[in-house]
């Protein structure tokens, strides 16, 4: 039976949830190693140690923010007040400047910030009557956001923060500083995600066969074809952070002639040609709703293991822009055909009232452990590499070959399951 069609008053609201939802984050994530190591002059190793304790949220997630929206709490209520209080501590980020008041407030954020992820997600789902078709038009505008705050607060250093008669090392000095204001910028859209989240559709808890939800998710996640997705899931989401650490860095080692025409685009300080990656990723989310109705969630995620290993192969071997441009490109079949069908699988494959609890326990697979493995492990291999980015992308690529092989061999091929309809509105 065909799904009736997403109401448009539902899909704007869903859809401006995601915007600032990722909005919230790309305001200050991209910016804030350069942030804390040059201007507030944190040790490497210390940016490190930050960088995973904002994974630390990830891993409570599920058990404490799964448990209350699958058991207790309105989840559309839960996640206004958790971006309330989350744009109270992201603010006092700005001010902050010892290392130990930095990890204290990065915790306590992380432990608020991160289970929104997860439970963004379970809400779209409850409601999306379609979550083959529907779900893509959603989630895109989560990525639209992270551009335009990128762009944004690249626009705002370079015109802000930017001095006119200085030499390099001082306008780079001014624009490190002047990050502070990504911190606020990201505050101010968490109250207005907050405030926002009041207006969502209702989304109550459900009574469960089990008391405590994660317990019960645990368990369908133990079945196949959860468990081969979460195990594999893990080691792409740790070379995932090679991309995001190392790019940028390996992009200021290619000599083009674009360099200007960038950042009078995109600004300064930020990812500058890596939101080509975010820009394909729209494309790609876009085509979800035709591509997950004639395409198996096996071939889609073996397509998104094939694009991390191209990537990866192109950076470490053919290291010219002519090469590198577009293979920055794939990053939107990387997300789009990997983690996005991913969150699909997740809650397709799990029951009704333990969703949020299973998204919980995937996003703390690649948002927690991922992140804190994937920090680690890029540091040693770019420590070894010594400034060879053949070996330093060479290691990721081999891993996901290895992935590729393992998902082809051990994930079942079979139809998706139906979307349940969701509830009134």
């Amino acid at each position: 039976m065909t799904a009736p069609p997403l109401e448009g008053g539902l899909r704007t609201r869903l859809s401006v949830m995601m915007f600032l939802q990722y909005a919230i984050w790309g305001a200050w994530l991209p910016l804030f190693y350069g942030f804390i190591t040059e201007h507030r002059g944190l040790m490497p190793e210390e940016a490190g140690t930050l960088f995973a304790v904002g994974a630390i949220g990830a891993l409570f997630a599920p058990f404490v923010a799964g448990q209350i929206a699958d058991r207790w709490f309105n989840t559309e209520k839960f996640l206004a007040l958790s971006h309330l209080l989350g744009a109270v501590l992201v603010w006092q980020l700005a001010r902050l400047e010892t290392y130990g008041q930095l990890l204290v407030f990065g915790l306590l954020y992380s432990l608020v910030y991160a289970p929104t992820l997860p439970l963004t997600n379970s809400l779209a789902f409850h409601h999306l009557p379609d979550r083959d078709r529907d779900f893509g038009k959603v989630r895109v505008w989560g990525t639209v956001g992270w551009i335009v705050v990128g762009i944004g607060i690249g626009q705002w250093l370079l015109h802000r923060h930017t001095p006119e008669e200085a030499d390099r090392a001082a306008v780079r000095a001014a624009q490190v500083a002047g990050m502070a204001d990504s911190f606020r910028l990201s505050a101010i859209l968490g109250v207005l995600q907050g405030l926002f989240c009041f207006t969502l559709p209702p989304t109550p808890p459900r009574k469960g066969r089990e008391r405590f939800a994660p317990w019960e998710a645990l368990r369908e996640v133990g079945r196949s074809p959860l468990l081969v997705l979460f195990l594999i899931s893990f080691p792409i989401a740790v070379v995932h952070q090679f991309y995001f650490v190392h790019t940028a860095g390996f992009l200021g080692t290619l000599e083009h002639p674009w360099a200007d025409k960038i950042n009078s685009l995109f600004g300064v300080g930020g990812g500058g040609l890596m939101t080509i990656g975010q820009m394909a990723e729209i494309a790609v989310l876009s085509a979800m709703p035709v591509v997950t109705k004639t395409l198996s969630r096996k071939f889609l995620l073996l397509t998104g293991l094939c694009a991390y290993v191209l990537r990866f192969l192109v950076f470490a071997y053919l290291p010219t822009p002519a090469a590198v441009l577009p293979a920055l490109a794939l990053h939107g079949l990387c997300f789009g055909c990997f983690f996005f069908v991913a969150f699909m699988i997740v809650d397709e494959e799990t029951s009704p009232d333990v969703r949020a609890s299973a998204q919980g326990l995937f996003n703390l697979v690649i948002v927690g452990l991922g992140v804190i493995g994937g920090n680690y492990f890029a540091g040693k291999v770019a420590a070894a590499a010594g400034g060879d980015y053949r070996h330093l992308f060479s290691v990721p690529m081999y891993i996901c070959v290895a992935c590729f092989v393992l998902l082809l061999l051990f994930y079942p091929a079979r139809r998706a399951r139906g979307t349940e309809a969701p509830a009134a509105i």
